[in-house]
């Protein structure tokens, strides 16, 4: 890890930057694909699954006997766990739900918003190194709650055509309706375009590799709404010298195992901090199974020594983190100041890994940067707000001129007379 010593904010640019992941390189690959399959539907996805997983499919949906012999193959420990972070994100997304209000903006003018769940979503879930059993459930229970017709969810079976069997019963639990064997970029084209087997969706959710992120971005310029634009996982860890070394080289090291492609940032206000953060990460780093994964990732990572808290959180925000813990005694006064973050852990306990599974909030966030524009995965993803309004007679009589001047000074002269043919009734209605 490269530590970094009071730097310049004309520096900070340089800090935040995240490694380069170039996107016009996976375009043409992605492209062919995606084309193959919209033209050639399951022939073309059976196809890519042999290519690209390795495994030769003649059904490409989870069956019932799959489904229920899953239930066998997970342990009661697990089960209960996922069980109970379902109960939490349950909780936690269920108090999100819209609350319409009327409003009377002008005499005999009332508008209002109605939501609306989107019928049809699909739910990537990758099943690589690390299947992420977790995120069926941030990513099926507010669908659930929001009342989507239906889920359908799609992720790469093994070797023998078997899918994770957790990613199975997490999926029952939270309540999706249909499962496929497909990974990558033709999982991705399956959901968009619709095939024999796999029915299209109007958004897509869920994180993946590069070649998943370039299709979804790809499939999103017409053809189906995206949750979010995203890259690889990122976490920021605020401290100081009332925090635990121990603690903050446990969770950068969370994060820097998901993949080769992730990063860590630590910012700190004590510079024996750093030193020991940075021992500590190369003690517990010995002892992880994934090191290899770990260690590539803390090449990109940097440890960032700054003369106050302000200056942390100002950092911190230029680099606006899809995870960031404050890991200070102090957290309350910083909280505040938190502008740019996906979702964020307070306190030396909060570690991000609880987040992640079983505290409540959804760990679907934006990275690279994208939390400046954008927020994480929550009920709203799965909704559409479809606005009302209602106008009387005097609501004509309000705004009407209005209405006249505006569509005449825009030189829009039919929009003009679709008011002005009412205005006119309603005069003469009154002079009556």
């Amino acid at each position: 890890m490269n530590i970094i010593k009071y730097p310049a904010r004309a520096d900070w640019k340089t800090i935040t930057v995240r490694p380069h992941i170039d996107m016009s390189k996976l375009n043409a690959t992605v492209s062919e694909v995606l084309n193959d399959i919209r033209a050639n539907g399951d022939e073309a996805v059976k196809r890519y699954e042999q290519k690209f997983d390795h495994v030769e499919l003649h059904e490409l949906q989870v069956s019932e006997s799959e489904l229920h012999e899953a239930q066998h193959l997970v342990s009661d420990d697990l089960r209960q766990a996922l069980m109970l972070a379902h109960d939490n994100i349950r909780k936690f997304h269920e108090a999100q739900a819209f609350r319409p209000i009327r409003v009377q903006t002008a005499p005999g003018v009332e508008c209002w918003q109605k939501s609306v769940a989107i019928e049809k979503v699909g739910l990537y879930i990758p099943g690589g190194t690390a299947p992420l059993f977790s995120t069926v459930l941030m990513l099926a229970t507010p669908a659930k709650i929001a009342g989507c017709k239906e889920i359908v969810l799609c992720t790469p079976p093994d070797s023998t055509g078997h899918v994770n069997p957790a990613i199975l019963v997490a999926a029952h639990i939270a309540g999706v309706n249909r499962i496929y064997k497909i990974g990558g970029v033709q999982a991705i084209g399956a959901m968009a375009y619709g095939t024999e087997s796999v029915p299209k969706v109007s958004k897509i959710f869920g994180p993946g590799n590069q070649y998943v992120m370039a299709a979804k971005q790809h499939v999103s310029l017409g053809n189906v709404a995206i949750d979010m634009p995203a890259g690889p996982s990122e976490v920021c860890v605020i401290a100081d010298d009332t925090s635990n070394p121990r603690y903050v080289a446990a969770d950068l090291l969370s994060q820097a195992e998901h993949g080769v492609d992730s990063q860590v940032l630590l910012i700190s206000t004590s510079e024996p901090m750093l030193y020991a953060v940075q021992k500590e990460v190369e003690t517990q780093l010995q002892a992880l199974p994934r090191k290899e994964i770990a260690a590539k990732t803390l090449e990109n990572s940097k440890l960032v020594l700054v003369r106050d808290a302000d200056e942390a959180m100002d950092l911190s925000n230029a680099y606006a983190p899809e995870h960031l813990i404050i890991a200070t005694d102090h957290y309350e006064d910083l909280e505040p100041k938190v502008v740019n973050a996906g979702s964020v852990f307070l306190g030396k306990y909060a570690c991000e890994s609880a987040g992640d599974y079983a505290s409540g909030t959804n760990h679907t966030l934006p990275t690279h940067g994208y939390a400046m524009a954008y927020n994480g995965v929550n009920l709203d993803s799965f909704n559409r707000k479809v606005t009302f309004q209602h106008l009387t007679s005097q609501g004509v009589r309000s705004i009407g001129r209005a209405v006249e001047v505006m569509a005449s000074s825009e030189c829009l002269d039919a929009h003009k007379n679709a008011m002005t043919v009412r205005l006119r009734d309603v005069i003469k209605e009154e002079k009556k």
